[in-house]
């Protein structure tokens, strides 16, 4: 990957204050790590009159794949070939952002130690990017950038008939017919901007623009984003767009973001601070007790459940994307934790959640995802303290069941066995879910109470175990609560020999 930031010097200005403004000295050729490859920093010219500064960005695409596998890891696997022939080394992305925001972060803040008067003046600069990846093609690169202040080469605008900031890169030169391909060749201008100003542009619209971003996108991305679109992210006419691509168009984080910047343009528009319009807002709703989510009320619960029952090695079965397993890593107590589940596209998403290719060794030594379906016994799950089935069996067809207890309290059999389903007397409570619908598309049905621990004590009685059972969320006197939860704990006293029902349920 490859970026070059320009500037055109004067008598009072020279044009080697870049090297000033980028702590890079214009005499060197400098290189830095990062996480997933080599940034070398060096001046092509340098003089009074012109001075370019390029970062060029090695990067290791097979370390890259491999991150979070193997080592005990959990990474879910993913061989297709896509993963090592790829756009990685060549293309401007969230990869080349990230180098950008590391190599120059005294520049991006707006800070020169030596030259404290240099970040604030605005100069002029020239950027240029030679493959860059635009979802959108080049009028969404104009419809990002020119609104900023940038302008083709001529400073002229292409609306105006100038030249285009953004010309789109032939899919192969030698066949034109083929058209043009998804990456653009960025060069542009400005003359009232500062360096710092510049550099937070690139920093958020690089990612925006190829609509994807090589790690998890968590909650400190709101932060970036805003601390980055200081200044010209409110006011922008495609705020949006741009909030929704940086965050990986996670609707949570997206809706936190824009509440945020609307927050900051009535603070502008009121000619107040945003803090007082915030505290304003906080003071008409601290009374209000926004209610705990079901699902964390949920996870509390079996939680709860594990740590009663002394339990140290855990399964999540049908660990989904591995929000309990991120929970119960957070516990010491809990030494070895296995998510399983059939889907390897939830696995992958679960593996950045809990971020197991930065993890450390003694964390990561806790903690393995496999993929597996419970509809077969699998011998990797036994010996374990505990499993837990949290909104699992409803997903499957009913035929399909018995498999699945034979899978977990015949072949496997933990310990303890914690298991959670939904109730669908509760549903009439949910006054968006239409009569006679289930809670997800995907349930194949939903069990009342009696229905729930008519199966529960079946299975219990079927392979040895006692249950109890216990609510949670809010015990509605009439319906019961939203979730339904069992206890299944192993009775040591019974005989291990299968009986002739077992036997069925295992050829079943």
């Amino acid at each position: 990957m490859f970026l070059t930031i320009s500037t055109r010097g004067d008598a009072a200005h020279p044009a080697t204050d870049l090297g000033y403004l980028l702590h890079k000295h214009p005499g060197k050729a400098q290189k830095f790590s990062t996480s997933h490859g080599t940034a070398h920093v060096f001046y092509p010219e340098a003089d009074e009159q012109r001075c370019t500064a390029a970062l060029l960005l090695e990067i290791d695409t097979v370390a890259l794949v491999r991150r979070g596998k193997g080592k005990g890891r959990g990474g879910a696997p993913d061989a297709a070939l896509a993963q090592y022939v790829n756009d990685r080394p060549y293309a401007a992305s969230s990869l080349l952002a990230v180098a950008l925001s590391g190599v120059f972060s005294s520049a991006l803040r707006g800070v020169c130690a030596a030259r404290p008067e240099l970040p604030a003046r605005a100069r002029p600069l020239r950027v240029e990017v030679p493959a860059l990846p635009a979802r959108g093609g080049p009028g969404l690169v104009h419809r990002l950038f020119e609104p900023l202040g940038w302008k083709s080469p001529t400073l002229g605008s292409a609306r105006a008939g100038g030249a285009p900031i953004a010309e789109p890169v032939a899919l192969d030169s030698e066949f034109p017919a083929w058209g043009d391909s998804r990456y653009v060749r960025l060069v542009m201008e400005s003359e009232r901007l500062t360096l710092a100003e510049a550099l937070r542009h690139l920093y958020v619209l690089l990612p925006v623009l190829d609509d994807a971003k090589h790690y998890w996108v968590s909650s400190d991305e709101v932060d970036k984003l805003l601390r980055a679109g200081e200044g010209w992210l409110p006011g922008h006419p495609e705020q949006k767009l741009i909030t929704s691509r940086y965050l990986s168009r996670r609707w949570s984080l997206t809706r936190q973001a824009t509440e945020r910047l609307e927050l900051v343009r009535l603070a502008e528009a009121d000619d107040s601070e945003v803090e007082e319009i915030d505290n304003a807002v906080a003071e008409e709703t601290e009374t209000e007790e926004k209610p705990t989510p079901l699902a964390v009320q949920r996870r509390e619960a079996i939680l709860a459940a594990l740590r009663e029952s002394g339990a140290a090695r855990v399964l999540d079965l049908g660990c989904g994307q591995g929000q309990l397993v991120q929970e119960l890593l957070k516990d010491t107590r809990f030494t070895e934790i296995v998510g399983l589940d059939v889907s390897a596209r939830a696995l992958t998403v679960a593996a950045r959640r809990l971020k197991l290719d930065r993890m450390g060794e003694r964390q990561a030594s806790r903690v393995r995802l496999l993929q597996g379906s419970l509809a077969y016994t699998d011998k990797r799950l036994k010996g374990y303290d505990a499993a837990v089935l949290s909104e699992v069996i409803e997903h499957l067809d009913l035929p399909r069941l018995p498999a699945l207890e034979y899978a977990v309290f015949g072949a496997a059999r933990p310990r303890t066995v914690v298991v959670t389903t939904p109730n669908v007397e509760y549903n009439v409570r949910w006054e968006t879910l239409p009569a006679g619908h289930v809670r997800h598309g995907d349930h194949r049905f939903e069990w009342t109470r009696e229905e729930f621990r008519a199966w529960a004590a079946r299975v219990a009685e079927l392979h040895g175990y006692d249950v109890r059972f216990a609510p949670v969320g809010p015990d509605d006197p009439e319906v019961g609560p939203p979730t339904q939860m069992a206890l299944f704990h192993r009775n040591e006293t019974r005989n291990d020999t299968p009986n002739d029902t077992e036997k069925e349920a295992k050829a079943a």
